[in-house]
């Protein structure tokens, strides 16, 4: 039977991740403090513990790709038209407003991407902390289970 410390540690291991907003890396340190310190006394709080810590890791892992994936569109749009062996400084420096590069809009739909997944992001932890706070387990969509 869960009783409400149990509930209550999961849903704040779930919360805790919004820290990162105050702390850099909390969205790693709050779950993971969380969880070490009471894993042990229940499995309920150590199933939420893993799922959030999981769940973290695999969003650093999308960001790193989408942000991988996007930089370079944006470099070389900037690097576009440059001569780098006769370089006359800013001659024929001209900008085209009228015609945008089909870099920009896949580098723009990689961060629209990006701004979605955000969204969804903090609508997976709202609800798995609404979750835990019932009683219920949850699992986090599109999740690596890097801890098992």
């Amino acid at each position: 039977m869960l009783d409400n410390h149990q509930k209550n540690i999961a849903t704040f291991i779930h919360l805790s991740t919004f820290s990162r907003f105050i702390i850099p890396f909390g969205n790693f340190i709050g779950p993971i403090v969380l969880w070490i310190a009471n894993k042990e006394k229940s499995e309920f709080v150590d199933a939420h513990g893993k799922q959030a810590i999981n769940f973290q890791i695999s969003i650093l892992l999308y960001a790193i790709i989408i942000g991988t994936l996007t930089v370079p569109f944006f470099i070389f749009k900037i690097f576009d038209g440059i001569d780098f062996i006769d370089l006359h400084g800013f001659d024929n420096f001209h900008i085209n407003i009228g015609e945008p590069s089909p870099l920009f809009y896949i580098g723009g739909g990689l961060g629209f991407l990006a701004v979605i997944g955000f969204i969804l992001e903090l609508i997976f932890i709202i609800n798995a902390s609404l979750k835990a706070r019932d009683g219920e387990l949850y699992n986090y969509p599109l999740t690596i289970n890097f801890i098992k």
